[in-house]
């Protein structure tokens, strides 16, 4: 579990290195601004293409194998943007850490097979988390590396972390076994990378080459068409990358949409509350702060999502990750709402940050969760590296729709225009109301089918005496479900057991153990929580035990039963 959520905070931590330097890109690599740009749009292209494929591959390969392979060109990315002196090489870099980013769904997907039952909700919660923790740490390091230090030891400390992890995932992880038969849909996979390419660059740089030009109009419309071929053919072919039929159930569906709108909730307030905390006083509502002391104001929401994993791993084993996702979705509105009102303090935005994050954190928890309660284990890695490619989605719209926003509503100062409060207070609106909208959303998710008795049997019928049947009586056990197990009282009288009566019981009073380590304090919690799975396997197995037992003591007694003159 640790090394995973290490590995989720330095995949999230790749995607904001280079933010501190977005100023400086132009003249350390002699090139434009809107050259430089790609530096950050490559990693996201290159990721939102490879998370589907690299998930599908964890399926069939395993998702240790595939996490290992994620980490190479994690390493080497890092190593050549440290080399690198001009615009190519950072490019091909950064592409490289792009496709390092599939390793967080791998590992998501990884806890189911790795961990008892009872331990997977919080440990998807705190690898969840995770990646918020790299995503608002990696700001203030960055930006303090940059102001103080050569920017080159960003990318060799990132190699250095990424080679860490590598042996980390090698030693500690446990070999995961490939669920999923077939191969890797090649067509699909050029496909849906096609599709994303054009839909992600037509998003994130319409507003560079204008929204109503011809290239951002065609590469939009190139998406839909790619999308809808992509589709067709997925439903077509034997393995298909993503199984659209089984993205379609309703709980799966709904969860992706959801996450497209926490995807953008989650954005909105990172680009407007660090804009915010940089613009000069002069303006009247910008607070003056330097890269790394608002980088240092936020870093606390990133651990605000950890704190809260936690939290929600109990509020979704008590309630449903249904519940979870809702309460998130509204935590989020409320940290907009509290940035409404603490426009003003450093102080403010940092609390109204804290208050969204941990409604993030609750929400990312539930997402995995919900989608691996609706889909079968063969296909956990692909399903969960589909929801990680909605919430990029998400993403990438947020940046367009509140670039656009900031981009109209403008005051000019100095001969700089700059977004005004007015702008600023229009995003936060715009953030809370997509939160509530993924709110209502969860709401229409379906309600977990309860569990199904068995039908009756032969020696379940009470409509004919079991002294009168001709024949042994079948016995079914439903292990996934206490409720379906079928009543002993149904399945003979008591005094009809003879000897096997209390056989494979325990003989201590109900409620009554005698005192362990763990009740002693000697073990640790984890230990305890194995401890207790432990038992509650053993007494279940004893209770099948003795059905079985009984099953055959009915069945010798209608055999005696049936000899007797």
């Amino acid at each position: 579990m640790s090394v995973l959520a290490v590995a989720g905070i330095v995949g999230s931590l790749m995607q904001t290195l280079v933010v501190p330097l977005i100023g400086e890109l132009p003249r350390m690599l002699h090139a434009s601004a809107a050259d430089t740009s790609w530096v950050i749009t490559v990693t996201l292209l290159v990721g939102a293409v490879a998370t589907p494929v690299v998930g599908k591959l964890g399926d069939l390969y395993g998702k240790r194998t595939m996490m290992l392979v994620c980490a190479l060109p994690l390493i080497a990315g890092s190593v050549v943007c440290a080399l690198s002196g001009s615009l190519i090489p950072m490019i091909a870099g950064r592409g490289l850490q792009g496709l390092g980013v599939g390793m967080i769904p791998l590992g998501v997907s990884a806890l189911r097979d790795l961990l008892p039952p009872q331990r997977v909700g919080p440990a998807i919660a705190l690898m969840s988390s995770s990646m918020g923790i790299g995503g608002a740490l990696g700001l203030p390091i960055s930006a303090a590396v940059a102001e103080y230090a050569d920017w080159r030891v960003l990318f060799w400390g990132s190699a250095a972390l990424s080679v860490l992890v590598a042996v980390l995932i090698w030693l500690l992880v446990p070999a995961t076994p490939a669920n999923a038969g077939g191969r890797l849909d090649l067509v699909g996979a050029i496909g849906l990378g096609a599709a994303l390419v054009c839909l992600l660059l037509g998003v994130s740089k319409g507003a560079d080459w204008g929204w109503s030009s011809g290239t951002t109009l065609g590469l939009l419309g190139g998406a839909v068409v790619l999308a809808l071929l992509w589709a067709l053919w997925e439903l077509r072919v034997r393995h298909p990358l993503v199984d659209l039929r089984t993205t379609a159930r309703p709980q799966v569906l709904l969860t992706n949409v959801a996450s497209i709108l926490v995807g953008f909730a989650m954005y909105a307030q990172s680009l407007v509350l660090m804009q915010i905390l940089q613009l000069p006083v002069a303006l009247g509502y910008g607070l003056g702060q330097s890269m790394l002391a608002a980088g240092l104001w936020m870093a606390p929401s990133g651990l605000m999502m950890m704190a809260v994993s936690s939290l929600g791993a109990r509020l979704s084993a008590a309630r449903g990750p249904k519940t979870s996702l809702f309460v998130g979705a509204l935590v989020i509105a409320a940290g907009y709402g509290a940035a409404l009102g603490l426009m003003d303090w450093s102080w403010g935005l940092m609390i109204a940050g804290c208050v969204g994050s941990a409604g993030v954190g609750l929400a990312y928890g539930a997402m995995p969760a919900l989608i691996m309660g609706a889909v079968p284990r063969t296909e956990t890695a692909s399903a969960n590296s589909f929801n990680t490619l909605m919430r990029s989605i998400g993403t990438s719209v947020c940046a367009a729709v509140i670039g656009v926003v900031l981009a109209q509503l403008t005051v000019t100062v100095g001969g700089h225009t700059l977004p005004s409060e007015t702008g600023f207070r229009t995003a936060l609106l715009i953030g809370c109301g997509v939160a509530l909208a993924a709110a209502l959303v969860t709401l229409t998710l379906p309600k977990p089918r309860p569990a199904t008795a068995p039908s009756p049997t032969p020696a379940q019928t009470p409509a004919q005496p079991l002294t009168e049947t001709p024949a042994p009586a079948p016995v079914t056990v439903a292990r996934s479900d206490e409720a379906a197990r079928p009543p002993l009282q149904a399945l003979v009288q008591a005094d009809a057991l003879g000897p096997w009566e209390d056989a494979f019981r325990s003989h201590e009073p109900e409620g009554h153990h005698h005192p362990t380590p763990a009740e002693a304090g000697v073990l640790s919690l984890e230990e305890r929580a194995e401890l207790l799975w432990l038992r509650r396997e053993n007494a279940e197995l004893r209770r099948e035990l003795d059905v079985l037992m009984r099953g055959a003591g009915v069945w010798l007694k209608n055999l005696a039963d049936d000899r007797t003159p």
